[in-house]
């Protein structure tokens, strides 16, 4: 069937580029459960769409289901799925108590294989089940006596991407203390804004690391985080390059694990209820401190469980792997991967060094089964001419995923194009609020080009319009009406009202999660999300999705990147300016802006057409690859720096420089 689907030339939203074979279909995690549904419950499931609204109206019947599905540790059984079912502070499997790192760790097999590890300087590397749970063992044991690491005691993570730092998670997890983490490309300031918060009692870091062949020294950096960190009782170093410890009686990692080996007999797991604190992620923040966002040991389990098993098809022995720092979510959701008996692979280096394809070389080395990445790494790859395919052998690999903003038809079509015509496409949106996705899909359903397959099972994602009314193919809000195990179970610091917690998702509608991003659901039932709401492009009352633009520029190979607003003026008035970054030796003239203009006219409608296109040096976006689009409108309204973004939250804070020069100077438009 594939081979029938010749892909156009010109792939645009709505075409069809994926139909699973039967054999996929027959095979799929997806289809055993719904066959174990109907031996074990009598559910009768024709199909994906059937399986998934049970899954958001039966929700305690769907979540218990679920968990008697997977072969799940604990010490003490639930008495129930959910007691307390309101949004926000739903009770999920009350009376259960368990571990999420003792889950991890019941997959071990000795002599197996456990995970595999590259970076720029160490070449793909097998970890064994022996190495690597004998280290969160010893790691676990020194936190607990030597380091007097209690549960609820919060440790606190500045490692890359290497075995050490998903070592230190487990260890630190399996005593029941919290885990947070940022990568070491954060700057001081930004990581004290984090850390601050929690004031952990455990501070691992190291002084450098290597990315694009240079060695990046970070000695001053984690000093400065070390002494502004009054909390912190001990340092753990991971030395780099001869840099010196940041504190005077700083541990090393290697005196630390140099210790006998500890059993699986006796070591003992700190257990507790499903929704004990497991670790704190933090959102990128545009102003203010970021939001210390609590996640839980059962609701971080059972998610990973579900999504990776179901909607991302994984089955014990495949590779996982996705392009990540341990200052993303992403790093999050792949070390979870061995709750079901699949190997992550870390990788720590630039993407795009030694060459643009040292990734699909490794990919293929180790056999992954799904490969994922940002549209933005797709991006460098197209435009450096990069065909996989042509060098590297693929026959492992069965799914691709595609995440961190949105992603465009023509991103779908490279990858079925320069890597493997047969690949299920799980391009979904989720988010650190949850760890997880809300689409994405299935792999026994079509893929449509710029259109994710499905709403992810128990994931209640609809579109709404200002009156709460559910929408279906028109744009509106995206809601989820049902609680989701992963959900925060609180943020840090918080009041006890819960008061930040639910100014940030549940304040426009009571009960219902508002996600904050700009939606739409088809009538197959695929879904779209177009940009951040907050960031909504408004002309003459049509809301209109950034996504949709970027969508367009990008066959236009003289932009490299591009950022859009809207700025609402007195009398009813509006300005959308656009400021595109063009790739080297490109300069913005009269016709490259009318290309550009053209295509929006001709590709969506006149109203995509910006009123001014500005050429600026960089685009400014998160470490994680997000556009600020917020903060340049903001900043364009005339708010202060301070008060418009947080730039330790930024890749480049430079890239701000443009928009505020442009602020000051310019005649378009009066605030």
């Amino acid at each position: 069937m594939i081979d029938e689907l010749p892909l156009p030339d010109q792939v645009k939203t709505g075409d069809l580029l994926w139909v699973p074979s039967k054999e996929r279909v027959e095979n799929a995690n997806i289809t055993a459960f719904i066959r174990w549904l109907k031996e074990t419950r009598d559910l009768d499931f024709a199909d994906y769409p059937e399986l998934w609204q049970w899954s958001v109206t039966e929700t305690a019947a769907f979540w218990q289901a679920l968990w008697d599905y997977n072969d799940i540790t604990v010490s003490r059984p639930p008495t129930a799925a959910l007691g307390r079912a309101e949004m926000p502070g739903t009770e999920w499997f009350p009376g259960a108590e368990l571990n999420y790192a003792e889950n991890v760790l019941a997959r071990e097999t000795p002599g197996e294989i456990a995970l595999y590890y590259q970076s720029e300087t160490t070449p793909l590397t097998a970890m064994t089940w022996d190495e690597f749970a004998g280290k969160v063992r010893i790691l676990a044991t020194r936190l607990r006596e030597d380091l007097g690491v209690k549960p609820g005691d919060r440790v606190a993570s500045y490692l890359p991407n290497r075995p050490e730092a998903m070592i230190a998670m487990l260890a630190t997890t399996s005593i029941g203390a919290i885990w947070t983490s940022v990568s070491p490309d954060f700057g001081w300031r930004g990581t004290l804004d984090r850390f601050r918060q929690l004031e952990p009692v455990v501070l691992l870091c190291t002084g450098g690391y290597t990315y694009g062949g240079k060695d990046y020294d970070r000695g001053a950096e984690v000093k400065e985080i070390a002494a502004g960190l009054p909390s912190v009782r001990h340092v753990v170093y991971l030395p780099f390059a001869g840099v010196p410890a940041p504190a005077a009686g700083a541990r090393t990692w290697d005196e630390l694990l140099d210790h006998a080996p500890v059993s699986r007999e006796e070591f003992t797991f700190t257990r507790g209820p499903f929704g004990m604190p497991l670790w704190i992620l933090f959102s990128s923040g545009t102003t203010g401190l970021p939001k210390a966002i609590t996640h839980s040991h059962g609701g971080i389990m059972l998610e990973q469980l579900k999504l990776q098993r179901l909607n991302m098809d994984l089955s014990p022995g495949d590779v996982l792997f996705f392009y990540t720092t341990t200052g993303w979510m992403m790093w999050n959701f792949m070390v979870s991967a061995p709750l079901i008996g699949v190997k992550p692979l870390l990788y720590d280096g630039n993407p795009g060094y030694p060459g643009p394809d040292v990734l699909w070389k490794m990919a293929s080395e180790a056999k992954v089964t799904l490969f994922g990445a940002s549209p933005a790494y797709v991006d460098m790859l197209s435009k450096r001419g990069v065909v996989p395919k042509d060098h590297y052998d693929f026959s492992a690999l069965r799914t691709i995923m595609c995440a961190g903003s949105p992603v465009s038809p023509e991103v779908y079509a490279w990858f079925l194009r320069n890597v493997k015509r047969d690949l299920y496409l799980h391009v979904g949106s989720g988010g650190t609020d949850v760890c997880s996705g809300f689409t994405g899909g299935t792999p026994t359903m079509p893929t449509y080009a710029g259109e994710h397959t499905h709403r992810n099972l128990g994931s209640a994602a609809y579109a709404f319009d200002e009156a709460g009314n559910t929408l279906v193919d028109e744009v509106g809000e995206m809601v989820i009406t049902r609680p989701m195990p992963s959900m925060p179970v609180k943020f840090w610091g918080d009041d006890e009202n819960m008061s930040r917690y639910k100014a940030s998702y549940f304040d426009t509608w009571p009960g219902v999660w508002r996600q904050g991003d700009f939606f739409k659901v088809s009538r197959r039932g695929g879904t779209y999300v177009l940009g951040r709401s907050d960031a909504t492009l408004n002309r003459g009352g049509i809301r209109i999705g950034t996504a949709e633009i970027y969508n367009a520029l990008e066959g236009i190979r003289e932009i490299d990147d591009a950022i859009v607003v809207n700025l609402d003026l007195p009398g009813g008035k509006f300005f959308m300016p656009m400021f595109v970054q063009l790739a080297g030796g490109v300069t913005l003239d009269t016709a490259l802006e009318d290309a550009i203009r053209n295509r929006l006219r001709k590709e969506y409608t006149p109203r995509h057409v910006p009123d001014r296109i500005i050429q600026v040096p960089s685009i400014p976006a998160t470490l994680t690859g997000k556009k600020l689009e917020v903060p340049v409108r903001r900043i364009l309204m005339g708010v202060p720096l301070e008060k418009a973004a947080n730039t330790s939250a930024m890749a480049d804070p430079a890239a701000l420089d443009a928009f505020l020069d442009y602020a000051r100077t310019q005649h378009d438009y009066q605030v």
